[in-house]
């Protein structure tokens, strides 16, 4: 099985959580039209699977570390 080195933290696993449950819910409430309305579900996908999942690739990229144990 693929296996990924958790590189965020979990008080910013929890702030990505919030972000995409707030950017989900202005997509919901019709904040949002036509295109922005895709790239904020998109938004909102990516914060709240990186959340679940611990890794976030963009952050791997820039030389952020892995969490140690």
């Amino acid at each position: 099985m693929f296996f990924l080195k958790r590189n965020l933290p979990t008080w910013e696993r929890a702030a990505r959580i919030i972000g995409g449950a707030a950017v989900g819910a202005a997509v919901a409430g019709g904040l949002t039209t036509g295109m922005v309305t895709w790239v904020a579900l998109a938004t909102a996908a990516t914060l709240v699977l990186t959340a679940f999942v611990g890794f976030c690739p963009a952050c791997a990229m820039v030389g952020r570390r892995y969490l140690d144990k």
